[in-house]
């Protein structure tokens, strides 16, 4: 720490970076950006001088080196996100990593054992669960006021352009973004249905590319089987012309709730109870189905906040790596399941 601040370097300037510099700045003080490092060294140099940064780099191996740095963020391509995080381990670096973690079960394992061996906090940023709505989602859930859980279902419609997907190299390749709707923009929602309904034991799914130039699926579907016997479907695709508010829906024998873009619930019945939805909804904020630039950093600011408190209470951070590598899981499987045209069993 430096003047009582945790100090952050950014690995990676590009979409979402600039997220990242805006919640570390939103920290009442407790933290700030001190280095940036970008393969365009230009992309760096402006992100540096919005947040008043003072380190630049092109190489983020020399970042690494700078011993003023508590935490790095990884806001690089997922594929890239193994050999940057295992490097920041062994510089000694706290880390905090975009979603998806990594885009191989491998891979994050690697990480997991390079940070544990460094004695690393790592943490996935998964900040859609830090909203308070969804808070009070998951502690109905635990309470168990659904009743017997019966489905958990998230439809997860985006509309990306062709522009979008041209505009750097690395989207919609198997190689380094690890797959297309469903990998990149529907695991946030993937990753919120595995946390309030449990992990699935089997996943049935069609992977399709309907509409854009790309390698990977822009449409996919999918039928789950959770452990509590449960059923459910995800429904993902970034086809769909505006875009669609994301939903998510968790069905019990005692109660219903339904979640818009991870923050309102627009309905949330239980058994001897009327709608009390509007005591929980959030003011709306934009959220990306449209436009990737258009988050709201709020969440990302919460998780942060988390991540330093474990820090400095010497505590695992929330949504560490192992939480992190499920959604990479049940993705990877509903790919599998669409490859071979089978139902595909869980943990792979």
């Amino acid at each position: 720490m430096k003047n009582g601040k945790f100090q952050f370097g950014i690995i990676g300037a590009g979409v979402i970076g600039p997220t990242h510099a805006k919640a570390i700045r939103d920290l009442s003080g407790r933290a700030e950006v001190t280095a940036v490092a970008d393969i365009e060294e230009s992309r760096a140099a402006d992100l540096a001088k919005k947040f008043g940064a003072t380190a630049v780099y092109k190489d983020y191996r020399e970042l690494l080196k700078n011993k003023d740095i508590d935490v790095v963020n990884v806001c690089v391509p997922s594929g890239l996100h193994g050999q940057v995080v295992k490097d920041a381990a062994k510089a000694g670096k706290h880390i905090v990593c975009e979603k998806p973690i990594e885009i191989t079960l491998p891979k994050i394992d690697e990480m997991v054992k390079a940070c544990k061996d460094a004695n690393i906090k790592l943490a996935c940023i998964f900040q859609r669960r830090m909203a308070p709505t969804s808070v009070e989602l998951k502690k109905k859930i635990d309470s168990g006021a659904f009743g017997k859980m019966v489905m958990g279902s998230a439809y997860l419609k985006y509309y990306r352009s062709a522009e979008y997907y041209k505009s750097a190299g690395w989207r919609a390749t198997w190689e380094l973004d690890g797959g297309g709707a469903l990998m990149n923009q529907a695991v946030h929602g993937v990753d919120l249905l595995q946390y309030y309904m449990g992990e699935p034991v089997s996943v049935n799914a069609y992977c399709e590319t309907l509409s854009h130039d790309i390698k990977v699926e822009d449409t996919a579907v999918a039928v789950l089987r959770f452990k509590s016997g449960a059923l459910g479907v995800i429904e993902g695709t970034t086809n769909v012309y505006p875009g669609s508010a994301r939903k998510i829906e968790i069905q019990g024998t005692k109660g219903t709730a339904v979640l818009e873009d991870y923050n309102t619930l627009i309905k949330y019945e239980f058994e001897g109870q009327g709608d009390t939805s509007a005591k929980y909804n959030e003011a709306k904020v934009k959220g990306g189905s449209a436009d990737p630039t258009a988050m709201s950093r709020e969440t990302h600011a919460k998780q942060f906040a988390a991540y330093i408190e474990a820090l400095m209470a010497g505590k695992e951070p929330p949504i560490g790596a192992q939480e992190a590598r499920k959604s990479v899981e049940i993705i990877l499987a509903i790919y599998k399941s669409a490859k071979e045209k089978r139902e595909v069993r869980l943990p792979l």
